[in-house]
């Protein structure tokens, strides 16, 4: 490895910045650690911030990079103004959020909590919508075009919701396992879900397209399944 960052306890998130110089890391420290890849292995990390009382869960660059968001298992997402180090924000919950996500474009925050899934506008952290999903969650993603959403937890279930009115549009129960996490492709054709049972299933955003691997079969919805307890090639199946 050309760069090897040491912490003092688990490391659960990493994130790059949008230049790639720079990777933001947050553990079980409660501390958010920020390190300039162009600098030698063993140089500390440049900017350091505290004040979560629990284990960071994920960090992000956020505002051009000129900020930094987090959510920790303290019920709270903050946010860190770089150019001097301090805290600019906090929203607190009633249980700890599970995860979150920044739109493509940069502007909006995507925040999973408990059962519901709540959007802001990322620069003033005005809240758009709070949509409840029948399951608690731990992942949820939106759309690159921001008409859809997708999101996952416990029932093994993944849904896709209309970003919109909030209602739900289809979902599907492909996994053997809680979902852990979900994400959008780049180009929004594709989006994944990585699951307890120990395996990342990839799934159609528009049902029968072809598209890479994928061959519709007779109309239904066609997945690929990559397991992650074999040493098998990805294989296709059709989900129920």
């Amino acid at each position: 490895a050309r760069c090897n960052y040491q912490h003092n306890h688990i490391v659960k998130s990493v994130a790059f910045d949008e230049g790639s110089n720079y990777l933001l890391t947050g553990n079980n420290e409660k501390l958010l650690r920020v390190f300039d890849l162009n600098q030698p292995s063993t140089n500390p990390a440049i900017e350091m911030y505290s004040g979560h009382s629990g284990a960071i869960k994920r960090a992000l660059f956020c505002r051009n990079d000129k900020c930094i968001v987090s959510c920790a298992e303290d019920k709270a997402i903050r946010v860190w103004d770089r150019s001097n180090g301090s805290e600019v924000h906090q929203i607190d919950f009633p249980v700890n959020p599970s995860s979150i996500e920044i739109s493509r474009d940069g502007n909006i925050l995507t925040v999973t909590n408990g059962s519901n899934v709540t959007f802001y506008e990322m620069n003033s952290l005005k809240k758009i919508k709070e949509i409840t999903v029948p399951t608690r969650l731990a992942s949820a993603s939106l759309h690159p075009d921001k008409l859809v959403f997708v999101c996952g937890g416990e029932d093994f279930k993944i849904y896709k919701y209309d970003f919109l009115t909030g209602n739900e549009i289809e979902s599907f129960k492909g996994h053997f396992g809680p979902i852990h996490t979900c994400a959008f492709s780049p180009d929004g054709e594709l989006y994944a879900s990585g699951s307890e049972d120990g395996t990342l299933r990839l799934w159609q955003t528009t049902v029968g397209k072809n598209y890479g691997l994928w061959k519709c079969l007779n109309g239904t919805e066609s997945v690929v399944d990559l397991s992650l307890n074999s040493s098998s090639s990805p294989r296709e199946v059709t989900a129920n």
